[in-house]
């Protein structure tokens, strides 16, 4: 099983080939607004730098959300994309169990974080098992104050990961104990590990409805709504 896999859920770029459970390769890069630009590319020169042909890929897996609207829709348009001209198989993970990945220690809860502005976050909870993460705190999109309320009860140890720096002092204040990953960018390489327990994708048609986990509305659909309170409903936009 020939696997090639993605995330542009933020600013990092991360695209990473395997062989079964063997990592072939690994391109990275960390550049403002340039996936657009850059995702292909990388795409194109690790497969062929495998001495591999786009044809003798079996499978894609994406980062599907939450993260950067144009980001997200850039790496799943893509990945539908190789998925329909190369009849791939098409899984879509966790861009947050993607940051929690970089964690691999036992019996804490790891809290991965991405900055969602205007004091919002999106975050969710995982903690290790022998099987890879489970998810304990279901991802999605929140505000430091409701996020610190979830873990006040906690007793495990707690880790932050990913782009916890902005409430870095807040979550110092209320979690005393909590720790921070060194490790706070998104790595492809751990995409094959978490694809084993997310559901796989083969019908075109299910292809075509593939779409990114946003969790919330884009600015501008928050404000088409408010301003059409009578007609907004969730079929009313399509999503892309």
């Amino acid at each position: 099983m020939k696997t090639i896999a993605f995330d542009t859920s933020n600013q990092p770029l991360s695209v990473a080939l395997f062989d079964e459970e063997q990592l072939i390769a690994q391109r990275e890069t960390n550049v403002p607004k340039n996936h657009s630009i850059q995702l292909l590319a990388l795409i194109d020169e690790i497969v062929t730098a495998a001495g591999w042909q786009p044809t003798d890929l079996d499978q894609v897996v994406v980062s599907q959300g939450p993260g950067s609207y144009t980001g997200l829709r850039i790496a799943v348009t893509t990945a539908k994309t190789l998925a329909f001209t190369l009849n791939l198989r098409l899984i879509g993970i966790s861009s947050l169990a993607l940051l929690a990945a970089n964690e691999t220690t036992a019996d804490a809860l790891i809290i991965p974080i991405m900055d969602a502005r205007n004091d919002n976050l999106y975050a969710g909870g995982y903690v290790r098992t022998d099987n890879g993460l489970k998810n304990v705190f279901v991802d999605g999109h929140t505000n430091i104050t409701r996020l610190l309320a979830q873990l006040e009860t906690v007793t495990q140890p707690i880790i932050f990961v990913g782009e916890w720096a902005r409430f870095a002092e807040q979550f110092k204040a209320a979690l005393p104990t909590a720790r921070f990953s060194e490790d706070n960018l998104p790595h492809a390489v751990h995409a094959q590990m978490l694809a084993q327990a997310a559901p796989v994708i083969t019908d075109m048609a299910a292809i075509h409805q593939f779409v990114p986990n946003y969790y919330r509305l884009s600015q501008a659909e928050a404000d088409w709504a408010k301003a059409n309170p009578n007609v907004m409903n969730d079929n009313y936009v399509e999503k892309l």
